[in-house]
């Protein structure tokens, strides 16, 4: 069971993420550059008293997730893009996670439709005694109904108290998890429905990392990031581009490379399908309840 102290840290971090989300879609245009976007929904998260629970994602086209801009990144949203938007606040260590799908061609109305569809149809199974395997099956039924493919190797996932990953997922296709979900679990379910292959594969840029544990660094710089990493995040995901304002980006490569090395950090890689087809989300952060109750409806 949950608190009602954390209960409530968690309705407010979801009430910022959802405000904050809706406010975002005006940022959505073409011509908009994705470092803009990204550095003013991070500071709109900040202005409404809440920490950043993971740097914000621009996603676009066959990019299904992980997609943050680095520090100098000139890229702009260009005409036809179908654009993916992950956000979330944290309230005293609460983290709530939402996204949303902005089809600017026109073209893939029905591709945006599905992963929303599913979304839907599986937050009515975010009951008590509910099997994970029954949601899974829901969303990738769902999906498939609308003629696309579901996003195998990517999932919903357990939060907790810092933790934005807490160890229990819901993928989006049939499992055999044998979790069942109890009153007071907190879950961002996140449909990916895709025209491609229906698996992601890592891409080559990498900007989003987090702390898996503290380990002895030879290189004093890299001592000293992993100490604003331990103090500002501890386990949150965090940017490149966050030490970057503090570190030279010099001195930020050779420590993230050094503790990359010594697995003192993981990476998230932009994650792509690997068919290249379209690909949307659609995401809400969900506490389990016998009417359950979406934190960032």
């Amino acid at each position: 069971m949950i608190s009602e102290k954390d209960k409530e840290d968690f309705i407010e971090s979801g009430k910022i993420t959802s405000t904050v989300r809706e406010d975002s879609k005006r940022l959505i245009m073409i011509g908009e550059p994705l470092l803009d976007i990204a550095e003013t929904v991070e500071q709109m998260i900040a202005d409404a008293g809440a920490e950043c629970a993971f740097p914000v994602t621009i996603s676009i086209n066959e990019r299904a997730a992980h997609f943050s801009p680095e520090t100098g990144c000139e890229l702009e949203i260009k005409e036809d893009s179908l654009v993916k938007i992950d956000l979330g606040a944290m309230v005293n260590e609460a983290p709530t996670d939402s996204a949303y799908t902005v089809d600017l061609s026109g073209k893939y109305e029905k591709l945006v439709d599905a992963s929303r569809d599913a979304l839907n149809e599986a937050t009515k199974l975010m009951v008590p005694g509910t099997p994970i395997s029954e949601i899974s099956a829901k969303i990738e039924e769902t999906i498939k109904a609308s003629g696309f493919l579901p996003v195998s190797n990517l999932s919903g996932h357990r939060i907790m108290k810092g933790l934005l990953h807490s160890g229990v997922d819901i993928p989006n296709v049939r499992t055999q998890i044998p979790y069942i979900l109890q009153e007071g679990d907190v879950f961002a379910v996140e449909p990916f429905a895709t025209t491609g292959s229906g698996i992601v594969q890592d891409a080559d840029q990498v900007e989003i990392f987090s702390l898996a544990g503290p380990r002895p660094l030879r290189n004093q710089q890299a001592r000293k990031i992993l100490g604003q990493i331990m103090e500002k995040r501890k386990f949150m995901p965090f940017a490149q581009r966050w030490l970057e304002a503090d570190n030279s980006r010099l001195s930020v490569n050779i420590a993230l490379r050094e503790m990359l090395a010594q697995r003192v950090i993981m990476s998230y890689p932009v994650l792509k399908d690997s068919g290249n087809g379209m690909v949307s989300q659609a995401e809400n952060t969900i506490l389990v309840a016998s009417e359950p109750i979406v934190l960032t409806k």
